[in-house]
């Protein structure tokens, strides 16, 4: 595999400077075109000590505006990068939309020296690099343009590299005893490269193998790989543009309305079974049954969460269900069990600017807390396939691919260790228009209810289906849904207080 990369091209100075500066002019014209395109690039660097990686990086700076260059030197992690789990640092350090990422080493440092040192067998190694597989997935499908350059030098060229730099008072830092202790491992190195080469290189996500021995030919050969790969997927995108235009359909004439006249629509249901149905809507509690179970859940979630933070067990808490269900009140039950300083609740809403130019999951995976922690969503990541499906806000394609999407997401907290519960609230439309009601003439709650939760209403029965798929495809054995029954404000409350207690007690007991 290696040997295309071990043949000793060079290219002359003279050669040189006359390719470069017409590459890094065709280079900033390509970043200009993809300041208003619709998708990141991702740049990885990996490979052989010595073979160029970071003058690489130095190099693409120099020539591409570097306000638009993120630059992200991913080694080991950091204390607080290890409290969470182990994708948070690369999900947090993506390029938005129009931007360039360039990564060093990133997700594939760890299963590498992993499996040289042995501290992984084959099969954790594989099922490592089924995860960076995964990931690389799930942002190519987003559009990410993804390009691996493997930075390659032969022994005998990596050793005189090495002894080269050394020898020099400006470089000699460069060099570590790591350095040559890789070295001496060569054959370990290149072995373990050659599976994850194999492995990984996929269509979306392909490696490309680079002579890193003579400094022009490689950064001659990354700028011109870097700017076909560029140049092609942006023509593709223009293309594409042009051809929605002239094939869209005029949009039809708004029909005149009064809006809540309108949004009051009799509930349509959706018209056949669902998970929904199996939902007790008429189980209630007592106000004093209510009041005891309260207090001793919140007591007993109070030691619990002290445990917790004792033993650095982080928690993730969803919230999802109807308009007016009652997230919010059993929201303020949960937080006021808990030390206020280690929570954090999220309310999720429409995204931000700078939400939208990132994977729809990376705005989730910015907020998770630091070890012992809680953080509660209201709302959440499975607004993908329930109002943005329903909304048609996301195409048929990006809303079905969410759900393996989620289970990935949420199988990498549970593996970390992190307690996921998640709870869907359900009402009844009758409750649900009574809550309505009751808000409208209640002051302080007034601003709750708006034009849109009237509106929802109106499409009640495709919620429902929704929701239906999202039990069905998101409920796992390590991320179950939890569906309450939520017409008896007392009995949701206290049902979601128990079911965090028998969680996080399952979890501090091991």
């Amino acid at each position: 595999m290696f040997e295309t990369a071990e043949l000793g091209r060079k290219v002359s100075k003279a050669e040189f400077k006359q390719r470069e500066a017409e590459l890094r002019e065709a280079l900033l014209i390509a970043q200009g075109r993809l300041r208003k395109a619709s998708f990141p690039v991702i740049v990885l660097f990996a490979g052989v000590d010595g073979a160029g990686k970071g003058e690489m990086v130095n190099e693409l700076n120099g020539w591409l505006d570097p306000h638009y260059v993120l630059t992200r030197p991913l080694g080991d992690p950091s204390p607080e990068e290890q409290e969470r789990p182990k994708y948070w640092r690369f999900w947090r350090d993506l390029p938005p939309k129009g931007q360039i990422g360039l990564f060093l080493s990133a997700w594939y440092h760890a299963p590498l020296l992993d499996h040289v040192f042995k501290r992984t067998k084959r099969g954790r190694f594989d099922q490592d690099l089924d995860e960076v597989m995964a990931f690389e997935q799930t942002l190519a499908d987003d559009g990410a343009l993804i390009l691996k350059f493997w930075m390659h030098l032969g022994k005998k060229a990596q050793k005189k590299r090495l002894s080269k730099l050394e020898k020099d008072p400006l470089e000699r830092f460069r060099v570590s005893k790591d350095d040559w202790k890789h070295w001496r491992m060569y054959d370990d190195f290149v072995g373990v490269a050659e599976h994850i080469i194999m492995r990984t290189s996929t269509g979306q996500a392909p490696w490309h193998i680079v002579e890193g021995a003579d400094a022009n030919f490689r950064s001659l050969r990354v700028g011109e790989l870097l700017l076909e790969a560029l140049t092609d997927r942006l023509d593709e995108e223009d293309a594409a543009r042009t051809i929605a235009l002239e094939t869209k359909a005029p949009e039809p004439e708004p029909e005149p309305k009064s809006a809540k006249d309108n949004m009051r629509l009799e509930v349509v249901r959706s018209g056949r079974p669902t998970v929904l149905d199996t939902v007790d809507l008429e189980a209630k509690l007592a106000k004093k049954e209510y009041q005891r179970r309260l207090r001793e859940a919140q007591a007993t979630l109070s030691r619990q969460h002290h445990e917790a933070r004792k033993k650095d067990i982080s928690m993730v808490m969803v919230f999802e269900g109807w308009d007016a269900a009652g997230k919010g009140g059993a929201i303020r039950r949960l937080v006021t069990a808990l030390d206020a300083r280690s929570v954090n609740t999220i309310p999720i809403a429409a995204p931000s600017d700078e939400e939208r130019a990132q994977h729809y999951l990376w705005r989730f995976w910015r907020h998770l807390s630091r070890a012992g922690r809680v953080t509660i969503f209201d709302r959440s990541w499975y607004g993908r396939v329930l109002v943005e499906r329903v909304e048609n806000f996301a195409s048929e394609k990006e809303w079905r691919r969410a759900y393996a999407e989620i289970n990935d997401f949420e199988s990498r907290l549970v593996e970390h260790g992190t307690v996921l519960s998640k709870f869907w609230l359900h009402i009844s439309p009758e409750e649900q228009a009574r809550r309505f009601a009751e808000r409208e003439q209640t002051p302080y709650k007034r601003w709750k209810l708006t034009e849109e939760d009237w509106r929802n209403r109106s499409r009640w029965g495709e919620y429902e289906l929704a929701v239906h798929d999202m039990v069905e495809r998101t409920s796992t054995q390590c991320a179950p849904w939890h569906l309450i029954a939520g017409d008896d404000k007392y009995h949701a409350r206290v049902t979601i207080l128990e079911t965090v207690v028998a969680q996080l007690a399952e979890a501090v007991s091991k």
